[in-house]
């Protein structure tokens, strides 16, 4: 006889494999689809998410759930069993009829966007984003209900195990103490230097090129992914088929260029999990934050410290031209350049915490029902002059309208981005202690100590430690917000 775990884990790679398909022809929507297949590519996902939730959701699993609980099982097996019963316990709470309307709205949201958006349609914007949040509502309020919290923290749950808005407003709070003042000694010390902004066009096929030579330097493995176009930038697929993207503007490259190295880190981490448990829950990656911590390190820590500017500029002429503005310390000094402005995924790691937090306290107030649809523009303005004093009123496609996050409900996903960049800093001051000399290597262009650091501490690991268990693995102590402010202040405060 089959023992429950071992059917239990037959029916996740069930799972994982229609997990395979949904991940890839989400990518195909957004990047190759033509516009007429909006609607039946939704409905199929729709399908995809209700088959995926009856398989999760069904009597048997939950009895070979409790059965596996007796079984002799080792400790990645236990560490497996506990993700399975956390994936069917979400999974149980929301009836299939809620699953595939929120895929139906999410879809039909997303695809609109990407004509809303240029468009700066606000209106047309909003009333697809009212039913996106009107469900999502009402699954924050059936997950709060079941685990005795606010409905805002039950959907956080969900992108950052047992993260609450408590322990955030705690570390976001300390940083808005400090960051405010720290941001405009930065941007009055820049001031006084003098930076020239190379002139395009860059034609988008150069800057391909360039973005392709560095992901060849990060250790990405064009075997298993592939670099394309869209409206956001994204990270998708499966670790055997990593999808990335990102966009192009002809009047300048950096943007691109990093968001690449951002989309490395994330597709690097995929494609170095434990392949030995693939298909399981535990061969995951561990959160969104570590996620984001992964990106981040990928392109703050390495991609913006001046060694690695200094390795990559020879390409960037190489590949772009050799125009002013492109020689190695204004290179540098370019990329390292701290100016509040509009978008979020163009934003300088001094600033980007201030678009983090607004969105935080935009959507919790959204979730528990403080606002509506309707209020958010007036809020991200008035939040936007009190951060970063910019001016975004009747702007909403460089303002509220910027991002994807919310057209598919993904409530609590936007503060794992500054929990990630100060994972990043925190992993990047444990990586110099274990290897002192590794800013020598990263100029010499020897990378490979780096990734065998991050293959060591986090990437072999998927989801068989939490959050907590595994950052003090690797660095000695749990989240420490300190190492991220001595991170701005030492690349900064010259």
């Amino acid at each position: 006889m089959s023992s429950a775990y071992a059917n239990l884990t037959r029916t996740f790679q069930r799972l994982s494999r229609f997990g395979h398909l949904a991940a890839i022809t989400g990518w195909d929507m957004q990047t190759m689809m033509p516009a007429g297949g909006s609607r039946a590519r939704g409905e199929a996902l729709a399908e995809l998410s209700v088959l995926r939730h009856e398989i999760l959701t069904a009597k048997q699993v939950g009895e070979w759930l409790d059965q596996a609980k007796q079984e002799d099982l080792d400790d990645v097996a236990q560490a497996n069993l506990y993700e399975m019963h956390r994936a069917w316990q979400q999974a149980s709470l929301l009836p299939a009829s809620l699953v595939e309307a929120k895929s139906i709205a999410g879809s039909r949201c997303e695809h609109a966007w990407r004509q809303q958006r240029p468009a700066n349609d606000w209106q047309g914007f909003a009333a697809n984003l009212k039913e996106v949040v009107k469900l999502s509502r009402e699954e924050a309020e059936i997950r709060a209900q079941a685990n005795g919290c606010s409905r805002y923290d039950a959907l956080l749950d969900v992108f950052e195990p047992g993260m609450t808005s408590a322990k955030l407003d705690s570390t976001f709070g300390d940083l808005k103490q400090w960051l405010p003042e720290l941001l405009q000694k930065i941007v009055d010390q820049q001031a006084k230097e003098t930076v020239i902004a190379p002139v395009g066009p860059f034609p988008q096929e150069q800057q391909k090129e360039l973005g392709l030579a560095i992901m060849k330097l990060l250790g990405f493995d064009f075997n298993a992914g592939r670099l394309d176009v869209s409206a956001h930038p994204f990270c998708g697929g499966v670790p055997q088929d990593v999808r990335i993207t990102t966009r192009y503007k002809s009047d300048e490259f950096i943007s691109a260029m990093m968001g690449v190295i951002h989309e490395t880190g994330h597709a690097r981490y995929e494609q170095n999990l434990p392949q030995q448990w693939a298909d399981q829950p535990v061969a995951l990656a561990r959160s969104t934050a570590i996620h984001e911590s992964q990106s981040l390190f990928f392109e703050k820590q390495l991609g913006r410290s001046p060694q690695f500017l200094s390795l990559i500029q020879p390409l960037a002429v190489q590949l772009l031209g050799d125009r002013p503005g492109m020689e190695n310390t204004n290179f540098i000094a370019l990329n390292q350049r701290v100016k509040p402005g509009l978008i979020r995924v163009d934003a300088d790691e001094v600033s980007y915490p201030a678009h983090v937090i607004l969105r935080y306290e935009i959507e919790r107030a959204l979730i528990t029902g403080e606002i509506e649809v309707d209020d958010i523009p007036t809020l991200w303005q008035e939040k936007m002059q009190h951060w970063l004093g910019i001016n975004t009123a009747g702007n909403y496609r460089d303002g509220c309208m910027q991002d994807i996050h919310w057209t598919d409900g993904a409530f609590g996903y936007f503060p794992t981005y500054t929990l990630g960049a100060m994972y990043a800093a925190q992993l990047f001051q444990a990586l110099k202690r274990a290897i002192p000399q590794v800013n020598e290597l990263i100029a010499q262009g020897d990378l490979q100590p780096v990734f065998n650091w991050l293959q060591q501490n986090i990437w072999q690991h998927g989801s068989r430690f939490s959050t907590r268990q595994l950052v003090e693995n690797a660095t000695g102590e749990d989240l420490n917000p300190i190492w991220f402010r001595q991170h701005l202040e030492s690349r900064y405060l010259k």
